[in-house]
């Protein structure tokens, strides 16, 4: 028996095929390509299609027991209702509604005054109907119910995960129809919402496809951590960390939410707007595995983010990326940056415990920048955990793990077919000075107020 785990990400689509033990069988990879246009960030939904119809052929689907799928959260597109699409996606850094917001949050202050954020699906949508189309005919589709939809041959139901940042009410397990009703936004609009694990429907082959969860979530299960007390942190583009609790966290600063535990409970975290991605912008064309073979802790730091406006673990729509100390060279460019993507982990598990998460105990890292050596050492040293590296960091292979779950008893499922890599044991905290006063100056430029 065999799974396939889909990963549509930013810059590529991804295909895992594994066994009940775990073990991959196969992979597959194929390159998107996105449109910025200041704060507007877009991508052409057919792109994907094309990309998964090409992944799916190379890692083939004879046998296959079932397919689920993710994708980055708050990425959406309309379509008519036969599900051909008449936007372009909207990605999900995309800002162009960011003065929705205060629309929002007064049709429903007590749902929406902390929670909802910018760059969330709702306000793009708002402004997409705006224009007081026909919406009759509109449907909104997630890129995972898109591509979902592809496999099925119609369209189908999304996910309480992809749903969130759609305003999706978790809690009563509803669109919030009053809410909706004095932004002038029709329920039919909006897709059914079943949990993840729910079969969707079949393709022509008669595989399962199932509903998914978004990227995060995906990774999160990948790395195992599906227990209270167990944390991931997701390093690509950009920065997403992900825990376990019992009961609902509650963030009045905004900057943390939870998804639904397929197993009951929640899903507490949240996506940063710094990560990785900064190296690209400011070392074009920098041999980064060399630096990282010679890079060491410096008396510097850069504030890792990629443009305006930051979303966890504060809520700063103004924020802007800063370097403490000096960095004369490509090297200490680089290790300023390291250092900032870590300094921000920390202040982010900080957060959660402040609002009552379980303290942090281990943390699964996942990601791309998984690859750094250095980094990962980094990172323990700097939160003062250890860290495990799973066999199969890949949301991609957390997808894989969902659907041969079938939708029931998921943490059990992951216990069979993740394993650990290895465990990387904090060191000393030489940074600890330059921490203190990295968070000295967020706050001295107003970001965590």
């Amino acid at each position: 028996m065999a799974w396939i785990g889909l990963d549509l990400g930013t810059q590529s689509v991804r295909a895992v095929l594994a066994d009940a033990k775990g073990r991959v069988l196969a992979r597959a990879t194929r390159p998107l390509a996105s449109h910025r246009d200041g704060v507007r960030h877009e991508q052409d939904p057919q792109s994907w299609l094309t990309a998964v119809d090409a992944v799916l052929a190379e890692v083939g689907t004879a046998g296959v027991e079932g397919i689920a799928i993710c994708s980055t959260s708050g990425t959406f597109l309309l379509t008519d209702r036969a599900g051909r699409p008449v936007t372009p996606a909207l990605m999900y850094d995309d800002a162009r509604a960011a003065a929705r917001r205060g629309q929002i949050v007064d049709a429903d202050p007590d749902r929406w005054a902390t929670s909802m954020q910018p760059t969330w699906a709702l306000p793009k949508i708002l402004d997409l109907v705006a224009d007081g189309d026909d919406l009759a005919d509109r449907r909104i589709a997630h890129s995972a119910d898109f591509v979902a939809a592809h496999l099925a041959g119609r369209p189908v139901a999304t996910d309480t995960s992809h749903a969130l940042k759609t305003g999706y009410d978790l809690i009563a397990d509803a669109w919030p129809a009053a809410a909706f009703d004095k932004l002038g936004l029709p329920l039919t609009l909006f897709p059914d919402v079943v949990r993840p694990g729910t079969e969707l429907g079949r393709t022509p082959e008669g595989v399962p496809v199932y509903a998914g969860m978004t990227d995060g979530c995906a990774a999160q299960i990948a790395a195992g951590a599906l227990a209270p007390g167990a944390w991931n942190s997701v390093l690509g583009t950009t920065l997403v960390l992900k825990g376990v609790s019992a009961d609902l966290i509650t963030d009045p600063t905004g900057a943390v939410y939870s998804h639904r535990h397929p197993d009951g409970g929640w899903l507490p975290g949240g996506a940063s707007s710094t990560g990785a991605g900064v190296l690209t912008e400011l070392l074009p064309g920098a041999d980064l595995d060399a630096l990282d073979r010679i890079a060491h802790p410096i008396d510097a730091v850069t504030y890792p983010i990629a443009k305006t406006g930051e979303r966890f673990p504060f809520v700063a729509p103004q924020a802007e990326r800063f370097t403490l100390g000096s960095t004369p060279d490509d090297l200490h460019t680089y290790a300023a940056v390291l250092q900032g993507v870590a300094f921000i982990e920390r202040l982010a598990f900080e957060h959660l415990e402040t609002l009552g998460a379980d303290p942090v105990r281990s943390v699964s890292l996942t990601g791309g920048a998984t690859r750094s050596g250095y980094w990962n050492q980094l990172r323990a040293d700097v939160l003062g955990v250890p860290v495990e590296l799973p066999a199969v960091p890949d949301p991609a292979y957390g997808m894989a793990v969902l659907a041969a779950s079938g939708g029931h008893d998921l943490t059990g499922t992951a216990r069979r077919m993740v394993r650990v890599d290895r465990v990387l044991e904090p060191g000393a905290r030489p940074l600890d000075d330059l921490y203190g006063e990295f968070v000295a100056e967020l706050d001295r430029r107003g970001y965590r107020a």
